[in-house]
């Protein structure tokens, strides 16, 4: 579900996100506009909006894990982690972690994937929310699901800053919910210079 679903219609802060977020046309291939969240991170305020929308939804939900997923997951779950007294636990490319893992691999919208993290890292009967900039195909949130119910997690539910359209209304990834801020942003000569 998309915020302005939930709520959020009209909300000034999403249009803010929205702006923030540099359009590049085909990179990392030819087709794919990619959703570039430098440019949110450099914007204080969008950036901040981010987290405290978040925080707002998730403060209440009894959440005691986020997991982010490797890189940006990294950047939006450790603030909201610990804005709603939560632990966070990275997902990471595979190699990166030391010690025990699990794995799990995945479809990206130009490839494949994997993604590890640490068997230490969650208990069972935890509840998580995974956390991620952007969900195209949900090959990654799906694997994220995986390896923290495989590790004895109730995942809670999926949150995304940019969602591809296909994602609105009630949208369930492996039956889990998905809260996503904004649609993805056209591409125009402005996002290259903003």
């Amino acid at each position: 579900m998309f915020a302005v679903e939930n709520g959020l219609q009209g909300d000034p802060r999403l249009k803010a996100i929205s702006d923030a977020i540099r359009v590049i046309p085909h990179f990392p291939k030819t087709g794919i506009m990619f959703q570039d969240i430098t440019t949110l991170l450099l914007d204080p305020v969008a950036f901040k909006h981010v987290v405290d929308i978040f925080v707002d939804r998730y403060k209440h939900m009894n959440i005691s894990l986020v997991a982010g997923v490797e890189a940006r997951g990294f950047i939006f779950g450790p603030p909201i982690a610990l804005a709603i007294g939560a632990k966070f636990v990275p997902l990471r490319k595979p190699g990166k972690l030391p010690g025990r893992v699990i794995s799990e691999e995945y479809e990206l919208e130009y490839g494949s994937d994997r993604l590890e993290m640490s068997v230490e890292a969650v208990k069972s009967d935890e509840r998580a929310l995974i956390i991620d900039d952007l969900v195209a195909t949900g090959g990654t949130l799906s694997a994220s699901i995986n390896l923290l119910e495989r590790a004895g997690a109730e995942v809670v539910e999926c949150a995304c800053v940019v969602g591809l359209p296909k994602f609105k209304g009630q949208c369930k990834l492996k039956g889990k919910p998905l809260y996503v801020l904004v649609e993805p942003r056209e591409y125009d000569e402005l996002t290259l210079y903003n």
